[in-house]
């Protein structure tokens, strides 16, 4: 069985921390979501994830951008890094790093969520020919990429895997498990080309895509519910998920 051999204790130290964990839910009400999903190279399939996750065959990852329109953190751009993974037997997505263009929601995605945010510049521009997406650091370019070509699917074509981020948090260090839930009116597929793309900025230089799979575009409503469960990073989920 196939489990990560990434160092816990180098992961840990980039960790955000929770002091509480959050007992209502965050609704952003209009949200585009742009989501792009790559291969990986097979030398970094295991050591980018902790011993609790499994890698997926064949390796992947995702870029995942938020344009949140408005809700109660006001509006702002994310993109979430994310490595597919499982936790057990379910399907995950692990966060080596997420992007946001605002300063105050970067303290409350990690302090609420666990996420491993920075602030950044993001250019996300989205419409009828598909979708456009820029993340620069201090100047320098961390993504480009470009997405174009819709076509209209149903609202329940797309379905996105449950977020694992690791954080400190009242339990111990946990990787925490974020379940978003997107409800779309809208859903394109696209035809998307990555351009540039720094491994180092997205929180390792292992981190190589390679082809694309998938692209979608949608439209929709996102609420981050409050946190159910963790689980311990060097320990498998059967025995090693807790509720809070």
């Amino acid at each position: 069985m196939l489990t990560g051999t990434a160092d816990i204790n180098q992961l840990a130290a980039d960790a955000p921390t929770i002091k509480a964990f959050l007992d209502q839910a965050v609704l952003f009400p209009e949200v585009y979501c742009l989501q792009v999903t790559l291969e990986m190279r097979k030398a970094s399939r295991e050591a980018l994830l902790p011993p609790a996750l499994h890698p997926t065959i064949p390796p992947a990852l995702s870029i995942q951008a938020w344009q949140v329109l408005d809700g109660p953190w006001g509006a702002f751009d994310l993109v979430i890094n994310r490595i597919y993974c499982r936790s057990g037997v379910r399907a995950r997505g692990f966060t080596t790093r997420a992007f946001v263009s605002s300063a105050a929601v970067v303290e409350q995605l990690a302090t609420g969520f666990g996420f491993p945010a920075r602030l950044a510049n993001i250019a996300f521009r989205q419409g009828y020919d598909g979708a456009d997406l820029e993340v620069s650091i201090d100047g320098a370019c961390a993504l480009s990429l470009a997405a174009v070509d819709p076509e209209p699917m149903g609202p329940g074509d797309v379905q996105y895997t449950s977020t694992l981020n690791l954080a400190h948090t009242p339990k111990g260090l946990r990787l925490v498990q974020v379940e978003a839930d997107h409800h779309a009116d809208r859903v394109d597929r696209l035809q998307a080309r990555l351009a540039h793309y720094d491994g180092g900025q997205f929180g390792n230089v292992l981190l190589q895509p390679g082809q694309v799979v998938s692209a979608s575009l949608c439209h929709e409503q996102v609420e981050l519910p409050p946190v159910r469960f963790v689980c311990k990073a060097d320990e498998l989920a059967f025995t090693g998920t807790e509720a809070i």
